[in-house]
């Protein structure tokens, strides 16, 4: 093999390369393994970026949800009640880099309607701070948030309203069992409300636990008289906890402990992160068996050749040409299979939810059940970088597995596989 010139791939050796590829009836069952492995690298990297797209949009989705109607940092008091909350509030808003301060009031309840009752979170808050809130107050499905404050009007989420079964304008029954101390003992606290507004956030879990009152509501209703349970903080970037939580804790001027999204959610982020990274080595052994596939229909095609390859070396042909011939035509599998893969992984991204609509129907169940994925909708979230990733991969293992059959070919004895002919 030449050392020094790099000789570059020339139309001869792309030409019979070509020929290889094309099937022939002496070399069916050639061209079906290739066929099988240029299907089987396709299908592993359109499967990977599938996977990896509907993991990163649930991760995505989720994230903003949560984090949407759930301060990035919760400030709770200690040693005293909060009474302060609004001067806190104020105070914490002014921090740089703080979308908003939330004083609110939180207690479970028991809500009843005509269909059924259901456990509930009920969490007072302040109109003007629900306003700035986008997944409540840009996701008002029936009535409205306007005189919030003014009345006893309340807002659910969309499935507990279907759950309950009513809408705006209908009274939910709303039990606590911190009522009144009497003589006898405490009296679970029994109230009705109308619903002045339903939203849906698009999380199952939201849209069929939360209910929001006014905060001065709250505070009569669980007893806490001119008291907030915490404050919720909204961030700018929700990234930037690290940097001002030890801010937010010394601006709020009075003893308090603080809590940020991740330590709340750790657990849950860090088994989407385990299980999205088990899935990414899983699936990759789908396109590793399609590599092997390369490697054997090679081999075969190098046996099946031999009598060629030797004719090749006798007119001069050298090795090194000889070896681009079969890189050529395992590469061109590999190379193909792999952006094959790529649009078809992509097409399906995009229309994700109108695949499952359509699985859904024509098998008649529930492929991606709310209840259970928390979200109404199957997300896709494709990342760049992960997806060159995956690109890289695959390419890298198709032209490895070309490697070994080449050199095989390139190394094959014109005399001895003339001589058996």
């Amino acid at each position: 093999m030449k050392v020094g010139k790099v000789e570059v791939f020339t139309p001869f050796e792309w030409l019979l390369a070509g020929r290889y590829l094309r099937s022939r009836r002496k070399e069916a069952f050639i061209s079906v393994i290739a066929g099988f492995s240029f299907l089987g690298i396709m299908l592993g990297v359109a499967t990977l970026i599938i996977v990896m797209a509907v993991m990163n949009g649930f991760r995505g989705q989720l994230l903003e949800k949560i984090l949407g109607i759930n301060g990035h940092v919760v400030v709770q008091p200690i040693d005293s009640p909060l009474t302060d909350y609004a001067e806190v509030a104020r105070k914490i808003a002014e921090v740089k880099g703080v979308h908003l301060a939330m004083p609110f009031v939180e207690g479970q309840v028991l809500a009843s309607g005509p269909a059924g009752a259901f456990g509930t979170l009920v969490r007072g808050v302040r109109a003007e701070d629900l306003q700035k809130i986008p997944l409540i107050s840009g996701t008002i499905r029936q009535g409205t948030l306007e005189g919030f404050d003014s009345g006893q009007g309340i807002a659910i989420g969309v499935r507990l309203a279907q759950n309950l079964g009513v809408s705006v304008g209908d009274k939910v029954t709303l039990v606590s069992p911190k009522g009144n101390v009497t003589a006898l003992g405490t009296t679970p606290r029994v109230k009705a409300y109308t619903v002045a507004a339903i939203y849906e956030i698009g999380m199952s879990e939201y849209d069929s636990t939360f209910v929001f009152m006014p905060i001065e509501e709250a505070q009569r209703y669980f007893n806490m008289a001119g008291v907030a349970s915490a404050i919720d903080v909204f961030l700018d970037n929700p990234d930037d906890v690290s940097t001002l939580r030890d801010t937010i804790s010394t601006a709020a001027g009075r003893p308090n402990v603080v809590s940020d999204w991740r330590q709340r959610n750790v657990t849950f982020f860090s088994a989407l992160e385990v299980e999205r990274n088990v899935m990414f080595m899983i699936l990759t052994l789908i396109v590793l068996v399609a590599a092997l596939n390369i490697i054997s229909g090679l081999t075969m095609l190098v046996k099946d050749k031999g009598h060629d390859i030797a004719i090749l070396r006798t007119m001069g042909a050298t090795r090194g040409s000889i070896m681009r011939i079969f890189l050529i035509t395992g590469a061109s599998i590999g190379v193909v299979g792999t952006f094959a893969g790529f649009l078809l992984g992509l097409v399906v991204c995009l229309n994700i939810e109108s695949i499952r609509e359509f699985v859904s129907w024509l098998t008649r169940t529930e492929i991606f059940s709310p209840e259970l994925y928390y979200l109404s909708q199957l997300p896709a979230e494709i990342q760049v970088g992960e997806t060159v990733s995956v690109l890289m991969m695959a390419l890298v293992l198709s032209l490895l597995a070309t490697i070994y059959p080449a050199w095989r070919a390139a190394r094959l004895d014109p005399v001895e596989a003339l001589r058996y002919e």
